[in-house]
């Protein structure tokens, strides 16, 4: 599996896109949207040294949908109210939308972008009069953020959500999981240690790129799916796709996929926890850590924090949905697309069964960072 090549979100508009089954992810967002907020203050205290009247923000891993300029347009707000309060003058927004190639740009910049360009010119007459205007401009960044995207100390402020829990590859030396799509508890150890350990690869390389093409004194907020255990393989992290194993074993028991084809398969992603991320952090140096924070998600989210007119309340179905957007790419890529459907059909009774006798939740590792050489 080339990762870079298959690794997107279903793209477009329709039932079984991400841009309609992403409302878990945007509750991440907007729960990050605190330490977001003490991160863009921390950055204003800098602005004259280091904005000279721009200030040029990328998010990494945008994907598509309503979700891709919502934490822009969190940022861009919280430095208006800034500049407002304290009588500051606009700086001009350079704002760079990265993902990889597959993602649906077209969408995002035939659709959304001028939505979202309507929005913040209303906005901004709202505060500051019938003619009031504010230079934002945007552009699609195709590559993977596990290299350069930008040129040196170009940057302010970098955003990631839900991101870099991706991995550039597949790791190499997964022989011998068999029965298993990602780490488990029946994963032998050398499984483990080479998730992990692509983990520090990538993890490291991340920080190296962007600690080269952020300015000094700029800063990041990056949201990880992660875990608090120690223990790589705990449910916490696995359980999501320990299920999605299972209703694939099913269909190798009833002839519909090959047994090799299953033993051949591997989720490309490792959910670190907070202490693994602290490490690497340290052991790269080109960044402080402002913050590192915890917190948790609901599988069943949909059904106590958004409008029931518009979300349906059958959890584990709108969950199958959401992570039938998240991994449909890879996996029509490995399997092929005819078996999706009856595939999707059988996870969304596993999650039905684990949902109806626990309460399980997607735990998020949070870091904001401040580049110090």
């Amino acid at each position: 599996m080339e990762v870079m090549q298959v690794l997107h979100m279903n793209g477009g508009m329709g039932e079984t896109s991400y841009a309609n089954n992403s409302l878990l992810q945007r509750k991440v967002i907007s729960m990050t949207k605190p330490i977001t907020e003490a991160t863009v203050r921390a950055l204003f205290s800098t602005v004259d040294a280091t904005f000279q009247g721009s200030l040029a923000i990328a998010d990494l891993g945008c994907s598509s949908g309503p979700n891709t300029l919502f934490a822009i347009s969190e940022i861009i707000t919280i430095m208006i109210d800034l500049c407002e309060a304290t009588n500051h003058e606009l700086p001009e927004f350079q704002v760079f939308l990265n993902d990889l190639p597959g993602n649906d740009f077209n969408t995002i910049f035939g659709s959304l972008l001028p939505r979202f360009k309507e929005k913040l010119s209303e906005q901004m007459k709202s505060k500051y009069g019938a003619s009031a205007t504010l230079p934002c401009f945007f552009n699609g960044v195709p590559g993977s953020f596990y290299g350069r995207l930008f040129a040196q100390e170009s940057l302010h402020l970098i955003h990631s959500s839900y991101s870099l829990m991706w991995l550039s590859q597949v790791p190499p030396g997964l022989e011998g999981n068999k029965g298993n799509i990602y780490m488990a508890r029946s994963s032998p150890p050398k499984v483990l240690r080479a998730y992990y350990e692509q983990f520090q690869r990538d993890f490291s390389m991340f920080l190296e790129c962007r600690g080269q093409e952020l300015v000094v004194g700029g800063r990041m907020v990056l949201t990880l799916l992660g875990r608090r255990s120690d223990d790589p393989s705990s449910e916490e992290c696995c359980y999501i796709w320990e299920l999605l194993a299972i209703a694939l074993n099913e269909m190798v028991s009833e002839g519909l996929i090959e047994e090799e084809k299953l033993d051949s398969f591997n989720i490309p992603q490792y959910t670190p926890s907070p202490k693994e991320v602290r490490l690497e952090v340290q052991k790269q140096g080109s960044f402080s850590i402002d913050c590192l924070e915890v917190s948790e998600v609901n599988w069943n989210v949909f059904d106590t924090d958004f409008d029931p007119n518009v979300v349906s309340k059958d959890g584990e179905y709108n969950l199958a949905r959401c992570m039938r957007a998240v991994a449909e790419p890879l996996l029509i890529d490995h399997f092929g697309e005819e078996i999706m459907d009856e595939l999707f059909k059988r996870y969304k009774a596993q999650l039905a069964a684990c949902m109806s006798k626990e309460k399980p939740a997607f735990v998020n590792v949070i870091i904001s960072l401040k580049k110090i050489t």
